[in-house]
């Protein structure tokens, strides 16, 4: 995969409250909220599994024990912190949205208070694209609700905007245009409020004027050809790993499980993989060097800078939708590798996303936030339309890529 994996920094420890300066400790009204917050940064960088609840108490200041006075448990404190981020977005966007403006004046006050906001908590604002699959489904289901509220405060200054558009393209891009703003919680890329709030208003509105290929019929059959299956067992246990990482969680998954799934048992996966966490870095070590090889292929190929990256982009979606599990593992995994793979990885995963941003125009760091911008098209409009790999879905999905990286001139 490419993306900055910096994201996985380890939780800070840092002094909360100590009272009000007269030698009494006092409680901030507050704490609640500072736990959610804390817990959201924490689940966000480094994962649900590996982070404890002590680690989450100290951050605010306060016991373990002292905690559980709040939150049952760690999965209270998950649920609780994903659904106040989901509130939180929210309400940001309904406070800045004003029906009685013009489509584009209400649009635009939308993406910039949810981008404020989501600038303002970037370290947390992973927390349910990543760990929601932690979630019991009643959970998941209402959390879920409020994401398409926040969905919905974009369709409806967009539907204005563009009202010969179907519905499925209306959503289609709402989802794209949050998805811009959320990109910044992928890696961590320094750029100031003053450029980053611009630039990404920037990418929102070339979401929002590209021009969508048309989606397939709905009761157009997938042809897509799908290829021959492996036999190489090392390869078959390298694709059974990644879609149950990425269905299950590296925690939750075991050799045993990923074994039957290739029809082997757990000493023989010993065979050829040493550990769980080798397979993890195994198919990490595979996807980066399968997006280099793509990047070179494409430069080699393109008559010039525009199409390089018109090339690039068309590979990433089609390797991305053959196995899409990858990326949810990737960014919610990457912090159960071992150090020293953690930095191979890194040197790999940064060189493929300067490559890529190398041949945009501008700001060179602007460039690498469009270039994680335009794969977060792929992770959320994918799961929006479930990786359908039909090649009318995937020219969309390329399409809203190129709008972000080149704007939506380049459609």
């Amino acid at each position: 995969m490419v993306a900055d994996s910096s994201r996985v920094d380890p939780v800070r420890v840092r002094p909360a409250d100590r009272g009000n300066g007269q030698g009494g400790r006092r409680r901030p009204k507050d704490r609640k909220v500072q736990i959610m917050r804390a817990a959201a940064r924490a689940f966000s960088e480094r994962g649900y599994y590996p982070v404890g609840v002590d680690e989450i108490a100290a951050e605010v200041g306060i016991s373990g024990p002292a905690l559980y006075r709040h939150f049952a448990n760690k999965y209270a404190l998950l649920v609780a912190a994903a659904e106040e981020g989901a509130r939180q977005l929210l309400e940001a966007a309904r406070a800045a949205d004003e029906p009685g403006a013009s489509p584009d004046e209400r649009l635009d006050a939308v993406i910039r208070a949810v981008s404020e906001h989501t600038i303002e908590i970037r370290r947390e604002a992973g927390l349910y694209r990543w760990e929601g699959r932690y979630l019991e489904q009643p959970d998941r289901a209402r959390i879920r609700t409020l994401y398409n509220e926040i969905n919905n405060a974009f369709a409806a200054p967009i539907e204005q905007l563009r009202p010969d558009a179907p519905p499925e393209d209306i959503a289609l891009l709402a989802a794209a245009v949050l998805s811009v703003i959320g990109s910044i919680s992928a890696h961590r890329t320094a750029l100031s409020s003053v450029k980053l709030l611009p630039l990404l208003r920037d990418m929102a509105w070339s979401i929002v004027r590209a021009e969508l290929p048309p989606a397939p019929g709905a009761g157009e059959p997938d042809n897509t050809p799908r290829g021959l299956p492996v036999t190489s067992k090392r390869e078959q246990l390298l694709t059974e790993a990644i879609r149950i990482f990425g269905r299950r969680g590296y925690h939750e998954a075991s050799i045993e499980e990923i074994g039957a799934a290739v029809g082997i048992n757990a000493s023989s996966v010993y065979r050829y993989f040493s550990s769980k966490s080798d397979l993890l870095a195994a198919a990490f070590h595979r996807t980066g060097d399968r997006l280099a090889f793509a990047i070179t292929e494409a430069l080699a190929e393109a008559s010039g800078r525009a199409d390089a990256v018109d090339k690039i982009a068309d590979r990433y979606v089609r390797l991305s939708f053959t196995t899409p599990e990858i990326m949810s593992v990737y960014y919610a995994e990457f912090s159960n590798l071992p150090p020293a793979e953690q930095h191979k990885l890194r040197a790999i995963q940064r060189q493929n996303v300067h490559e890529w941003a190398n041949l945009l125009d501008g700001d060179p760091i602007e460039a690498r936030f469009r270039v994680h911008s335009a794969i977060g098209q792929v992770i959320d409009v994918g799961r929006l339309i479930r990786f359908d790999s039909r090649p009318q879905h995937m020219a969309r999905v390329h399409a809203l890529m190129m709008a972000t990286l080149l704007g939506p001139s380049a459609v």
